[in-house]
């Protein structure tokens, strides 16, 4: 449980650095970019990817598609969290769980018992509760964007790399080197070209952020890969734990630390995004 409660840790810590970046006046394009870089050091150090198997038959469009959608989703996660905060950004991203059970259903034709669709069910309940605002105002409830892009975000490149992960040809880790090398061209290429009409400057601060940033995101990554190494025959326990873990510790540092405003209804949407992971873990058991 070591390794989960790490995962956990580094995954609520992403979310608490994006939260201090307005702040601290943090360019999170700047500090993504420095975070790819990192990631990709750290991938190399530790999983000794081998990027000679690497050829034109690796799976090169959800390579490119996810080296574009991982700096975008880090922009919008930073957008979430300064608009709406901790609580509701980190449920936003477990609840996209749901996007790849759905495409199990609907793309991969994978049988369903009723207990995930009950589970199903119950996370978009929560989805609603948790994210309902007593408000009229057109500029708040507009905000809702930016949680919804993160749920759906998350929730594809969820499903891209469970498509890189069939192909067995190709090492998981050296097929996440790929993609981080892609991320960090990308996020680059972003830097380079608003630093060249003169919207922003390098800064030092920035790039400190971003080697922090890409610590804990790297951690989160390979804490999760370690825990599932090490629960191997309990890879429900992984996903509930982890999943569950990082709802339950964002809610108390978003309502404790930063005072995170919660109404009765988005605190019932946060049980019932915990009885949804639990449904869906228990659905897992089941069908094994």
């Amino acid at each position: 449980m070591t390794y989960i409660i790490l995962s956990v840790l580094c995954s609520v810590t992403v979310a608490v650095l994006l939260k201090l970046a307005k702040r601290y006046k943090i360019s999170i394009i700047q500090a993504v970019t420095i975070n790819y870089l990192t990631a990709l050091f750290l991938c190399f150090l530790f999983f000794k990817p081998d990027v000679k198997l690497i050829d034109a038959h690796a799976p090169w469009p959800i390579y490119i598609s996810l080296a574009i959608l991982l700096p975008s989703i880090f922009l919008i996660l930073a957008a979430s969290v300064k608009n709406l905060g901790i609580v509701k950004t980190d449920i936003a991203q477990r609840l996209s769980l749901f996007i790849p059970i759905l495409a199990a259903y609907f793309i991969f034709k994978e049988n369903f018992n009723p207990l995930k669709f009950v589970g199903l069910a119950v996370g978009f309940a929560a989805i609603v509760l948790t994210f309902l605002r007593k408000s009229d105002n057109n500029q708040k409830n507009s905000r809702w964007i930016f949680p919804l892009s993160v749920f759906i975000g998350f929730g594809v490149i969820d499903v891209l790399f469970k498509q890189i992960a069939l192909h067995k040809e190709f090492p998981y880790t050296t097929s996440l080197f790929i993609v981080f090398c892609l991320a960090f061209i990308v996020s680059l290429i972003i830097v380079l070209v608003m630093v060249l009409i003169k919207k922003t400057k390098i800064q030092i601060v920035n790039i400190g952020c971003g080697l922090i940033l890409g610590l804990f995101n790297f951690g989160n990554i390979l804490f999760y890969m370690k825990a599932h190494k090490a629960l191997a025959n309990n890879p429900s326990t992984v996903f509930a734990a982890m999943n569950l873990g990082v709802i339950v510790v964002g809610s108390l540092i978003g309502v404790l630390v930063f005072k995170e405003k919660l109404s009765r209804i988005n605190y019932i949407g946060i049980a019932f995004a915990i009885c949804a992971v639990i449904l869906i873990t228990l659905s897992q058991l089941n069908a094994i």
